[in-house]
């Protein structure tokens, strides 16, 4: 089958297409053949060796966290699946991943695909909708008529953010690039503040900020929460943590890709509660490019796809 993998740490260039067996489904497991994936900033960050303290890499690497497909290969003990059901698939990040013809993997990373969504919106959903879910209905709990912050949201994590939070009835205000406000507002957003041209510190009392960027940002937005409020955020750059300053809350969302969250953010996808938002769209032989662009901060909307 094709893949795409690496054989050590390094920038693009060392993403190489190669040929290698299709591997088989065991006891748990199920095979999946892949149609396309998502290209996601944890594929960049892994392969530039960035997160080597937190998964243990062994090479080659196939990359990829999210893909789409067939299932044609069950392995013992599997239940509720059958072949041919189409599927979304969320890989280990420390495993093999979806940059590839096929994928085996735990039959509990593997959901039922959304009806409606197309291959590259189903591509483009799992990774990114459970990180925009568990934050904002777990760790915040939000509720109708919450106030809420949300940094970055044109990307594929803070776009789902504005939808879900939006759909929930909170009051939303998202920042993004000047070129992307009229699309923020189109996810769901009530405002929208150009963070390369505007201050979103002027902004006070709101309930809840997600911060999806750190650094700074995460330091900039406690003057923004009223007291008692609730900064949630996911990792990225480094943080300090204020709260007791400012006397508001902080909270790390864990992300965690159990089967029950996997089912939550499918549903909520046929639905259409959350519209997975894409990008660009590349064949997998193109991967370096695709990643190299994501790398370079040409992405700034939603998520890139490979196609098989």
């Amino acid at each position: 089958m094709h893949v795409i993998e690496y054989a050590q740490y390094g920038g693009p260039e060392v993403l190489q297409p190669v040929e290698r067996p299709a591997p088989s489904a065991g006891p748990g497991q199920v095979r999946v053949r892949l149609l396309a994936a998502g290209v996601s900033p944890i594929d960049v960050k892994l392969r530039a060796g960035l997160l080597r303290a937190h998964f243990a890499l062994a090479f080659p690497k196939i990359p990829g966290r999210d893909g789409v497909g067939v299932i044609d290969q069950i392995g013992a003990g599997v239940t509720g699946l059958a072949l041919d059901d189409a599927v979304c698939v969320t890989a280990d990040p420390a495993g093999g991943g979806t940059y590839a013809d096929a994928i085996v993997c735990d039959a509990a990373r593997v959901v039922r695909r959304p009806v409606g969504l197309t291959d590259v919106q189903a591509a483009a959903l799992l990774q990114p909708a459970i990180s925009a879910w568990i934050p904002v209905v777990e760790t915040a709990r939000i509720s109708s008529g919450a106030r809420v912050l949300i940094h970055g949201g044109s990307g594929a994590v803070g776009g789902l953010m504005v939808q879900l939070a939006s759909y929930l009835g909170a009051h939303v205000t998202a920042t993004c690039r000047a070129a992307n406000l009229d699309y923020v507002r189109s996810l769901g957003a009530e405002h929208a503040i150009a963070y390369d041209r505007d201050d979103f510190g002027t902004l006070r009392d709101q309930d809840v900020v997600f911060d999806l960027m750190g650094g700074d940002v995460h330091a900039r937005s406690y003057p923004v929460l009223r007291r008692g409020g609730h900064l949630v955020y996911l990792v990225a750059q480094p943080i300090v943590d204020q709260s007791d300053a400012f006397g508001v809350h902080v909270s790390r969302a864990m992300i965690i890709e159990s089967p029950r969250v996997l089912q939550a953010v499918a549903q909520l996808a046929e639905q259409r509660v959350l519209q997975p938002q894409v990008a660009g769209v590349y064949a997998l032989a193109d991967a370096a490019v695709a990643q190299r662009a994501l790398e370079q901060g040409k992405v700034t909307r939603g998520r890139l796809v490979l196609v098989m």
